[in-house]
């Protein structure tokens, strides 16, 4: 990329040298834990230190509890660049990369279950238990239409929800529902998935100089191997690096 370009970009998203990055914490998968100074540390957030790295300023991190309420603030123009799961419901309002990370999506049932398929869940009388305003909460918002979607807050919530209100289905990451299963003894992991939450990168679609940068950033870091290599520095099971756009 030329100065110009980069020039550029600094001067769309960054104010007084700063790039404020918005991470979603409820993803334990890209949100390994936070510094003693309150910075976030795991793949998205050092990503976004890379993408200040290259713009040569410093990265601000804002952390929201869960994806719903970053897309919300990304309206109030609360972030500069965010990493959140790519979804058509919030295309709209932000201009995404191209994923740069894809992680499965099923369901886990109990052990005394009949569901034996994923074909099986969308089914009249078959409750699920799902985070609100997840990426897999939106897709299954959009695809169910016989089953019954019910709403946590939190995926430790949707758990629990599934547990104590006697729910016959819990959707999630697949490698969360691994370990959820461990927790519940006989409890099953569904084969296959469902759909993968497409992790990326996005800015305020007025940044149009920017939202191809960031793209193009997002595919450079897959191509040299950074995203294989954070997934290996953190010990990630369960995802996989994005193909190229």
């Amino acid at each position: 990329m030329t100065d110009s370009i980069i020039q550029k970009v600094r001067e769309e998203l960054t104010k007084n040298n700063t790039l404020r990055v918005g991470i979603n914490a409820s993803n334990f998968l890209l949100v390994s834990g936070i510094n003693s100074d309150g910075s976030p540390f795991g793949i998205a957030p050092d990503l976004g230190r890379l993408f200040a790295h290259e713009l040569e300023v410093t990265p601000k991190f804002i952390v929201f509890e869960n994806p719903g309420k970053l897309a919300d603030a990304g309206l109030e123009g609360a972030w500069d660049i965010a990493f959140v799961g790519n979804e058509p419901q919030r295309a709209k309002d932000i201009a995404f990369s191209a994923p740069y990370l894809e992680i499965p999506v099923t369901f886990l049932v109990r052990e005394d279950s009949l569901i034996k398929d994923l074909s099986e869940i969308d089914q009249v009388g078959n409750r699920i238990s799902v985070m609100n305003r997840s990426a897999y909460d939106l897709y299954l918002t959009a695809k169910i239409k016989h089953a019954t979607i019910v709403r946590a807050k939190s995926i430790d919530e949707s758990f629990e929800q599934f547990i104590h209100d006697d729910l016959e289905v819990l959707g999630g990451l697949k490698p969360r529902l691994e370990s959820d299963c461990e927790k519940l003894p006989g409890s099953r992991v569904l084969d296959g998935q469902i759909t993968s939450v497409k992790q990326s990168a996005g800015t305020l679609p007025a940044h149009e100089e920017s939202a191809n940068y960031l793209h193009e950033f997002i595919e450079r870091t897959k191509a040299t191997g950074v995203v294989s290599n954070l997934i290996k520095k953190y010990n990630v099971n369960g995802v996989s690096v994005a193909p190229p756009a």
